[in-house]
């Protein structure tokens, strides 16, 4: 949060466009409260008429219209005045995929015009023009407030006329309200705050809200937007320009299911190269490919896992032009000699341009920079054209691996400054006051859609410092900006993070450590070696692992007061690899999210509605990082199960509960479901080591479970083509029966007799990140069905 909405000032009004005040307690009218003698004002007739995808309204001078895209879908446009603009939403997919339709009923009598659809139910209140969502059995999910729901105050901007424009709602009283993307604030719940969509370093703006009723206002729109809920019955949305008022109502009810529906109408994400689960090492800054060579090379002598490294800023002669500095040699060279040790190397691009270089002078030329910046014109596919042809494209081509496209809010020009600079420019796409926040997609989608055309083989990896709706659909991972190296930075990283999972966006990470150091040496600094620690554990359960900081050192070994600990969960998550990759597949196939609040899945336990320190990872892990200095204990909350296991001991604790855990410093405390299944490779050093080794199945009793198991080539998009394989695991607790399916798919590399060794955890027995040593069955698979009763 990091400004109050800005005062209402008089506006074009609705239902139906009237020259009149607001009135001064609106809210109150919802629920029938009234000051003696006074009346709500008159609005124009309504009529409405239904069309073959829904309603057509007017009021007055203003229109509307409501369209069902499916049974759990419904977009609402409004505008002042007929026609209904139709401006560019480079963020939805086309109409077919975004907005197909469905079937629907129509009814009206006198109060109301209602839709009806398999899953959801819209009525109009034909005397006050405002909407209301239910669901079939009649519970409100959310209404407009009845006084006057949409407003539209004309203002011009940037030379343009627009309208700032406000839709009110009027929400329950135990609602809660996440995503919005990713803020510095420390909420999780946002119920009883305003909140800025504007892109900064360190603050993305995504304008999804989802709700623990289960349901998501979608607002339609990448203008700067406050999302104000400081008043207990009332919810405004307010954007700074817009021809209209354009939000979609998406109801679950599960949360995932609104994400399904998110990502349906704005895009699916796709899987990452296998090698972007593991480990990347970076820091502000590696000079020369020597020194990155000569790191990963220690990484490799001392088998500690390790996938990337990573090149950041200042590498060039001139930011913009890929000619590389004198440091730098054969770079096609050193490239080859990292890959040769299965290493991956990421470089850091910017969208911002010094004027001397030649991209600038080329896009200049043609007038495809933004006005007073020194960024490229995202928003025009020339210029994302001419971007590729002399930056990323050069540089893909000598075999960097991956790019890190820094200062994507955008950041105009030096020092620093990029607090949503778009509102006050004009671009190709329109009005910056109406898509302040769209540069981040624009740039990313250019970046992934010209890689993909010229080299298919190799799958995109992006890093990015901002993301808009639909950026998801991009291979694009975001970081959470250069925030403070302090437990106050660590714990606002987790509830960031978990909000910008409930924005619809599955793949994020931060700066293991923070970006700025509390003084000029921290590693000698044993707190700040503990905060370190305490961060890696929690990266290591992030759905992206990496560390980077403005520190003179930041590899492993830099930490010698913890590098036992760092060690630890760095080969925990090379373990795990088999259960992320999985995850990972459940994201591309069925829209999921692996980092996940627990409100997510425990949606009526009033005890996750503010519980924003706390997360699942996956199906089974309860994560609970560790966020005060000096802690050896913290409060853990155990929603509803048959049990939970210390992952560490193996010990079950039955029932739900808050209770102290032990969390001594080389234990963040973890616990995993009972019913759950955690496939656990062999001990690796990057993450396509070993395909073909043992896989450890650890089965935590007292539920039946299931999981799948995915495999793929690693890298390339055959996969989307069908070259991939699930392997079905089931376990049924009555019985005490593992029992592995057939093999569903193929693809060339795959392996096809496997080895799992199967252990049913329990106290000292299946425990910690270690290979089990003493299995309770063995599984020889080739394919086939194999059922085996463990014991």
């Amino acid at each position: 949060m990091r400004r109050t909405a800005e005062p209402h000032r008089n506006s074009r009004l609705t239902a139906a466009a009237f020259s009149i005040m607001l009135l001064p307690f609106p809210t109150c009218l919802t629920s029938g409260a009234q000051m003696p003698g006074q009346k709500l004002p008159g609005l124009a007739p309504i009529q409405v008429e239904q069309t073959s995808h829904g309603i057509h309204v007017t009021a007055g001078n203003e229109v509307l219209e409501a369209t069902v895209c499916s049974d759990s879908v419904i977009h609402v446009i409004a505008a002042p005045e007929a026609p209904i603009p139709q401006p560019a939403r480079p963020w939805m997919l086309d109409a077919q995929q975004s907005c197909p339709g469905a079937q629907f009923s129509y009814a009206q009598d006198a109060k109301f015009a209602t839709i009806k659809t398999a899953k959801l139910e819209l009525k109009l209140n034909l005397e006050r023009g405002n909407l209301s969502f239910q669901t079939l059995s009649g519970e409100t999910l959310l209404n407009e407030g009845s006084g006057i729901p949409r407003t539209y105050e004309p203002v011009d901007l940037n030379g343009d006329h627009t309208f700032r424009v406000t839709d009110r709602f009027s929400p329950e009283s135990s609602e809660a309200f996440y995503g919005l993307g990713q803020h510095q604030n420390g909420m999780f719940n946002y119920r009883g705050a305003t909140v800025e969509l504007g892109q900064n370093n360190t603050d993305v703006a995504i304008p999804l809200l989802v709700s623990s009723k289960g349901y998501a206002l979608m607002w339609n729109t990448a203008a700067l937007t406050y999302a104000d809920n400081r008043f207990p019955l009332d919810m405004v949305l307010t954007s700074i320009a817009g021809k209209s008022i354009d939000y979609y109502f998406l109801y679950g009810p599960k949360m995932d299911a609104v994400l399904h529906e998110y990502r349906t109408m704005t895009g699916h994400t796709p899987m990452l190269p296998k090698w972007a689960y593991g480990l990347f090492q970076s820091k502000d800054r590696y000079v020369s490919l020597d020194e990155i060579q000569d790191i990963a090379g220690r990484y490799r002598r001392e088998h500690k896992p390790l996938d990337t490294m990573v090149q950041d800023w200042f590498w060039w002669k001139t930011e913009g032009d890929p000619s590389f500095n004198s440091n730098y040699h054969d770079v096609t060279k050193d490239l080859d000699t990292l890959h040769k040790e299965n290493v991956h190397a990421m470089i850091s691009v910017w969208g911002l341009l010094d004027p001397e270089s030649e991209t600038y002078k080329v896009l200049d030329a043609k007038h495809l920079l933004i006005s007073d910046a020194h960024v490229y014109d995202a928003s025009s596919s020339e210029a994302r054209d001419i971007y590729w042809e002399h930056l990323p494209g050069k540089l893909l081509a000598q075999g960097w691996d991956a790019f890190w496209l820094d200062s994507a809010e955008p950041e105009e020009y030096w020092p620093h400054f990029g607090d949503a600079i778009l509102r006050s420019r004009q671009l190709k796409i329109g009005n910056g006051a109406e898509y302040t926040n769209v540069f981040p997609l624009l740039h990313t989608l250019g970046v992934q859609d010209h890689w993909k055309a010229q080299n298919p083989s190799k799958r995109v990896f992006l890093l990015t410092r901002s993301a808009f709706m639909g950026q998801q659909r991009v291979g694009a991972t975001v970081w959470s900006g250069d925030v403070y190296g302090s437990y106050w930075g660590l714990s606002h990283q987790v509830t960031a993070g978990l909000n910008f999972a409930l924005s619809g966006y599955p793949y994020w990470t931060t700066d293991i450590g923070g970006y700025w150091p509390p003084h000029d040496d921290p590693l000698a600094d044993a707190a700040f070696q503990e905060l370190y620690a305490r961060w890696y554990e929690f990266g290591a359960f992030c759905p992206i692992f990496r560390t980077h900081g403005h520190r003179p050192q930041n590899e492993m070994w830099s930490f010698d007061k913890v590098e036992p600990i760092l060690r630890t969960y760095d080969k925990l998550r090379y373990r795990l690899m088999p259960y992320i990759y999985s995850l990972a597949w459940k994201v591309t196939s069925e829209d999921y999210t692996i980092q996940r609040p627990l409100v997510m899945d425990w949606p009526t336990d009033p005890n996750t509605w503010n519980l924003g320190d706390q997360f699942m990872f996956g199906p089974a892990i309860l994560v609970n990082p560790i966020l005060k200095a000096d802690a050896t204990k913290r409060s853990v909350y155990l929603p509803a199960a048959p049990a939970w296991y210390d992952f560490w001991s193996g010990q079950p604790r039955s029932g739900a509960g808050e209770f102290e855990a032990d969390a001594p410093l080389n234990r963040m405390p973890l616990y995993v479901r009972a019913g759950s299944i955690i496939p656990m490779g062999p001990e690796i050093e990057y993450a396509t080591q070993d395909p073909g080794g043992p896989v450890e199945l650890r089965v935590y009793r007292g539920a039946d479970g299931k999981f799948d198991l995915y495999e793929d080539g690693g890298d390339g998009y055959a996969y989307e083509k069908g070259e991939h394989s699930v392997i079905p695991i089931r376990w049924e607790d009555r019985t005490g029966t593992l029992i592995v399916g057939p093999r569903q798919g193929f693809f060339p590399q795959m392996v096809e007799h496997r080895r799992f060794r199967v252990v049913l955890v329990s106290s000292g027995h299946g425990v910690g990140g270690e290979v089990t040593g003493s299995v309770n069955a063995e599984i020889d698979y080739d394919g086939k069905e194999v059922q085996t009763t463990v014991r």
